[in-house]
């Protein structure tokens, strides 16, 4: 599994909460291995489809902001269908 250091701040957190995520949602997506690491056709970052512990299919979009790509700044997810 890898590891990685999520900025949170209180915007970005209540952004997630108005599209039903949690943090804790957004990270195990991220983090889980069978998640598929793609792109953002709208902004052009990177995102992670993955499914929640209760099955939703979450697109979690977020910056790398450090150079080993071990720092993550999440944007949005929301779940898709």
């Amino acid at each position: 599994m890898p590891f990685y250091f999520f900025h949170w701040t209180a915007e970005i957190i209540e952004h997630l909460a108005d599209n039903d995520v949690t943090p804790e949602e957004f990270e195990a997506v991220v983090l889980d291995e069978r998640s598929e690491l793609t792109v953002s056709r709208a902004t052009g970052r990177p995102a992670r489809i993955g499914i929640t512990e209760d099955g939703r299919v979450l697109f979690c979009v977020f910056d790398w902001i450090d150079k080993d790509q071990t720092e993550i700044e999440p944007r949005t997810a929301y779940e898709i269908t």
